[in-house]
């Protein structure tokens, strides 16, 4: 169960990876307009409040791979636990604000790290 679970949480740690990529380095780009449903315009007119996001997402990564090798197993346990939270948070609030598919495309993830972890 470890090893998945450390996969799990890698993954969602990859995903905000590519989501501070999106937001910090793409958010212009035809795929970044393209992920947030947005046109050239709204994308020049709020690329400094994305890559703002995107380096908070970049945190989120951050945690889950510094719970992920900590040398100390159960100080990156409650690591991973804290970062895994802190996700599901952030997603709850984005689906309930922005666009309900991310309580899919980043909620579930996290909630079966989370559930992998805590096994």
């Amino acid at each position: 169960m470890t090893i998945i679970a450390s996969i799990l949480v890698g993954l969602v740690a990859l995903e905000h990876v590519y989501i501070l990529v999106l937001e910090m380095f793409l958010w212009t780009s035809p795929r970044g307009m393209k992920a947030f449903g947005m046109t050239k315009q709204q994308a020049e007119a709020t690329k400094s409040l994305a890559a703002n996001q995107g380096l908070y997402n970049g945190f989120l990564a951050a945690g889950l791979i510094w719970g992920l090798v900590h040398p100390d197993p159960s100080i990156g346990h409650s690591i991973q636990l804290f970062f895994l939270a802190c996700v599901i948070v952030a997603a709850l609030y984005g689906g309930a604000t922005a666009k309900k598919s991310i309580l899919l495309t980043q909620g579930l993830p996290a909630v079966i790290a989370l559930l992998f972890v805590l096994l």
